[in-house]
């Protein structure tokens, strides 16, 4: 099948954002009276919307409390966590030669869309996207629902991700997807949720597009 439009995952995918999303996280519950947590409690976390993180750390917690740990982690990430994001190796070439191949590229992703913005723009790569689609609270498939419905062709797109939430979004929405490996994916997650491909590296994945 060719391929018109390429949708990447962010965090996970492009570039590893443990660093500031963990520090992040943690000054939010600490400015809040829950405690610190072991970094590596985080780490299996990375993908999906604030609150679920949240909620997940904290337990039953009510939506007022949720919303004001998802601000508290956005006063800091805001200021240092984005930049806290450290590049994949060999991305940059990996989309600048899909860009130049003719690609349409874009992201989609759970964090907010000026987060989103400013990491691609950090790492010089703003001029390669069409689009960089934040997430703010919402889950996946809802997003690659709103980007079809603004005119995004699903059968002639395919996303690409780390963690089965961007593979389950893609399925949910009638579209292709690749799973990468170098991400926060645990163990089996991207065999169990079976996308059409699964890579090992970024010149696995540049090899499925020529």
């Amino acid at each position: 099948m060719k391929f018109e439009t390429l949708i990447f995952d962010l965090d996970g995918t492009i570039s590893d954002p443990f660093e500031g999303i963990s520090k992040s996280v943690n000054f939010a519950l600490e400015s809040l009276n829950h405690g610190a947590v072991d970094p590596e409690r985080i780490r299996p976390l990375i993908g999906p919307p604030l609150a679920d993180i949240f909620e997940i750390l904290v337990g039953e917690i009510s939506t007022t409390e949720t919303a004001a740990l998802v601000d508290k982690y956005r006063e800091r990430y805001a200021v240092v966590g984005y930049t806290e994001n450290v590049l994949y190796d060999d991305i940059p070439d990996l989309i600048s030669t899909l860009s130049n191949s003719g690609y349409r590229l874009g992201i989609c992703t759970s964090k907010r869309g000026d987060y989103a913005a400013a990491i691609v723009e950090m790492f010089g790569l703003s001029a390669h996207f069409e689009f960089v689609d934040g997430g703010a609270g919402i889950h996946k498939s809802l997003q690659i629902e709103r980007l079809i419905a603004a005119g995004l062709k699903a059968q002639t797109a395919i996303m690409i991700g780390d963690r089965h939430y961007d593979i389950n979004a893609a399925k949910h929405n009638d579209m292709k997807s690749v799973g990468v490996t170098w991400g926060f994916a645990g163990a089996n997650e991207l065999e169990v949720a079976s996308p059409d491909h699964i890579v090992n590296s970024p010149d696995e994945l540049l090899e499925l597009f020529q």
